[in-house]
């Protein structure tokens, strides 16, 4: 990504950025508040019962609000990588380099600063669990963007949540049991360990986006419901996807109360700031209030997201806030809540609702935020939204967006399309995947282990994915010696490194000799043991998924080899196939031993 997006003016497009000189007088951390961070997948506005949906229960996260604060008006991204990298930055999700949500246009510019290093500096013990998606590689991997314990996955979506291969800490693992289940039992866990220090818990959910898979105990519940809840979309509802959506929802419900639970068991829930909300909008057409859009879209459905925050010991319960706010908020108000520097951050976009929380003003004027999409910008102030098509409508009176408004308010129109056009021409030059010059990282001197999956691959000749939707692809369709899988990296640090395939290939094909080259270095290795287990992951799914089934591959060792530091292409390819093809190839994994 060009320079320019990160030398752009400090106001612009009428957003207030925050001086990142100014440092926020520190506290000693037996007094600083433990955080928790829930952020879930592809879960509207409306999939909670506190926001009017008679079909679902969620008195857990209900009782969030309940017991503490809500805000009426909160704000992410169309889609989940953009508001992943807003939250952890404080920044528009443009300025860091996020232009798409697989294939790498989902990584934050390593010269970001995340939420997770500045909690980390300020002495807290950091974590994340569950779905990253903002890069996977050092030096976009988790473990050094802040959070010293990692355990999920870096991609955009999974293709089993049963008990899949996770990753925890550059270890490739076996899950254990139900993916969220799985993931709030670390965080418990993590809680319990470290329940004398300070911690900051990221705990970014897989749920609802789909594969739509959930345990019986709460399938039961919704196979056979009637949804009577009319909304504008009903006549296109996908009604199995939308009870397995909900399904997931309350399971979810259910581990957020297991996590809130071990709060009050260790008595530490009085001073444990704990914060839910969304990534986008809902992942299908289902009631979502009245409002329109949905998951990809810029409209008020599509970026809406509950946002429920607890702290008995400062937020008094019932707060409702109506202010518009954003993801982008969230790091200047942790930080400001928890007494915590902000140091060696760029300029945020963000502002911190702090005082909101606490009953007081900050000053703020009419706030305006941009929000953006596949080339699509909308505009929104606390009263209005300008769409992507330049309609103008008063969202308190008409959130479905149904009447535009541009006649009688000229003067509005004319005010916001002038923001959307310069947020176009200041933010959007120079931004998307043919201008994306950064390379995947390989053997990055900070860590030992390097992932390199299909989805950041090329395939070539008649190699071809399992899917479209990369994250959870594998390659198929090896026949030839001139087919080939390609990956342009730069190798971080020169040494020796052992190479792991997964792969699987039938009895019948078993054989073949591949060839691992970067540069001047080669690798040769054979494969030669069967594996061919049966595609996956249907016999959970409670409605048919567009992403790829899986496997079980296998893990082998290829061999070692040296490669020197700097930037080229790594190849894989077959130099002899005795078969009919070479192997399905999910990733490899190169691991430095010359320490």
């Amino acid at each position: 990504m060009k320079q320019r997006l990160t030398n752009l003016a400090l106001i612009f497009f009428g957003l207030t950025v925050l001086n990142p000189s100014v440092c926020r007088a520190g506290k000693p951390n037996a007094d600083r508040p433990n955080i928790i961070v829930i952020l879930t997948d592809d879960q509207g506005w409306g999939d909670l019962s506190i926001n009017g949906n008679t079909a679902i229960q969620t008195p857990n996260i209900d009782a969030m609000a309940q017991s503490g604060a809500q805000l009426d008006r909160f704000y992410v991204s169309p889609v989940c990588s953009p508001t992943r990298a807003e939250f952890l930055t404080g920044r528009h999700h443009v300025r860091c380099g996020v232009y798409d949500t697989s294939e790498g246009g989902e990584r934050v510019n390593p010269d970001e600063t995340m939420i997770g290093e500045v909690f980390q500096r300020a002495g807290y013990q950091t974590a994340a669990f569950g779905k990253w998606h903002s890069g996977m590689q050092y030096p976009y991997h988790p473990n050094a963007r802040g959070f010293s314990e990692f355990y999920g996955f870096c991609s955009g979506h999974w293709g089993n949540y049963f008990s899949p291969m996770l990753e925890h800490n550059g270890q490739l693992v076996k899950g254990k049991g139900f993916l969220v289940d799985d993931l709030t039992n670390r965080a418990m866990e993590y809680i319990e360990q470290h329940q004398k220090d300070p911690f900051f818990i990221y705990l970014p959910y897989n749920t609802p986006h789909s594969p739509m898979q959930v345990p019986d105990r709460w399938w039961n519940r919704f196979k056979d419901l009637e949804l009577t809840q009319d909304h504008s979309k009903k006549g296109s509802e996908k009604v199995g996807h939308t009870r397995a959506a909900l399904a997931m929802c309350e399971n979810i419900d259910w581990n957020v109360g297991r996590l809130l639970s071990t709060l009050d068991e260790l008595s530490l829930a009085n001073n444990t700031i704990v914060l839910y909300f969304c990534d986008n909008g809902p992942n299908g057409s289902r009631w979502n209030g009245s409002m329109r859009g949905r998951k990809g879209s810029t409209d008020e459905g599509g970026v809406r997201s509950p946002l429920l925050i607890r702290w008995p010991a400062k937020i008094k319960a019932g707060t409702m806030i109506p202010q518009i706010c954003s993801a982008m908020d969230l790091l200047p108000t942790l930080t400001e809540m928890a007494g915590v520097e902000v140091t060696g951050t760029k300029p945020l976009d963000g502002i911190s609702f702090a005082p909101l929380l606490s009953g007081s003003s900050d000053g703020r004027q009419d706030r305006t935020l941009v929000h953006h999409w596949n080339g699509k910008v909308s505009v929104r102030t606390q009263q209005h939204r300008l769409d992507h098509q330049g309609q103008l409508y008063d969202i308190p009176s008409d959130p479905g967006q149904r009447e535009a408004i541009n006649e009688q308010q000229p003067g509005v129109v004319a005010k916001l399309k002038q923001v959307a056009d310069k947020f176009r021409a200041e933010m959007l030059v120079d931004f998307g995947k043919q201008f994306d010059e950064r390379p995947f990282v390989i053997g990055h001197a900070d860590a030992k282990r390097t992932q390199i999956p299909a989805r950041d691959g090329i395939g070539h000749g008649n190699i071809e994915r399992s899917n479209r939707w990369p994250n959870d692809s594998f390659f198929r369709n090896w026949l030839s010696v001139e087919d080939s899988i390609t990956w342009d990296c730069k190798v971080g640090k020169t040494g020796i490194y052992q190479v792991e395939l997964f792969y699987t290939c039938p009895k019948a094909d078993v054989g073949s000799t591949v060839e691992l080259s970067f540069r001047e270095s080669v690798l040769t290795g054979q494969i030669t043991e069967p594996h061919d287990p049966p595609l996956t992951g249907m016999e959970h799914d409670r409605y048919e998924r567009m992403e790829s089934y899986v496997k079980d591959f296998k893990r082998m060792t290829l061999g070692n080899i040296r490669l020197t530091k700097g930037q080229g292409t790594l190849k894989l390819r077959a130099v002899e196939i005795p078969g009919s093809q070479v192997m399905d190839f999910r990733l490899m994994l190169l691991t430095r031993i010359d320490q």
